[in-house]
């Protein structure tokens, strides 16, 4: 009798875990406007540029960890401009990673076109953590924590940024008017693709639940 109430208390945990996941599914593809940009089981729509071993899909998420390497969204022809993205984003100690906006594809290297908003809740060799705007506008303190989910959630409004993390506004950034591309990085606010960043080989970040509301 004392098996099968046990049993049947961790079926009952199981179905509720189960429910919990599917309704949180659930939510995030009826959050009004937005689309799904990736399936949680291929990578469909995404290219890999450089070493490709350091990307996997595991449990519906991207999961990077090994040497430099980026992931670009190629499948939308037309570039987005403006736009709301939400990424959850979950991260181990001291790793570090990246989610692009406005760039575009390139073979190796580090991104030279657009924006990367920082992922890095304790990483120690970069002071700029999550909800960075990269070198542009820097938060110098986490605002949320190793291994638990988080969402960074980018707004861009033609010259304007806001970033927020799990609903909280940690960037407000409007690009000067006489702002001009630098020489090795395209740095002004214009229009192009997404991409995510496997950063080093001690770095693992998972990302998933990638959508996207065009306000175009």
């Amino acid at each position: 009798m004392i098996r099968m109430t046990k049993a049947l208390g961790t079926l009952a945990i199981l179905a509720v875990m189960s429910f919990v996941g599917t309704a949180f599914s659930v939510a995030a593809e009826t959050e009004e406007g937005f689309k799904q940009l990736f399936d949680g089981k291929s990578f469909e729509g995404w290219k890999i540029n450089e070493n490709p071993d350091s990307w996997k899909i595991e449990d519906g998420a991207f999961v990077c960890k090994g040497n430099r390497s980026h992931l670009f969204y190629v499948g939308d022809e037309k570039p987005f401009k403006n736009f709301e993205l939400k990424v959850d984003v979950w991260t181990e100690p001291n790793s570090n990673g990246g989610i692009y906006f406005h760039t575009k594809y390139q073979d190796t290297g580090w991104p030279k076109h657009g924006f990367e908003c920082q992922v890095n809740n304790s990483y120690k060799s970069d002071p700029r953590k999550t909800g960075s705007l990269y070198a542009v506008k820097d938060v110098l303190e986490a605002p949320a924590k190793d291994g638990e989910w988080f969402t960074e959630h980018v707004i861009v409004k033609d010259k304007h940024v806001v970033i927020k993390v799990n609903d909280k506004v940690v960037v407000d950034y409007t690009e000067p008017a006489d702002a001009k591309p630098g020489k090795d990085f395209t740095r002004v606010v214009d229009e192009g693709t997404f991409a995510l960043q496997a950063h080093d080989p001690g770095s693992v970040v998972r990302f998933k639940n990638i959508r996207v509301k065009r306000l175009d």
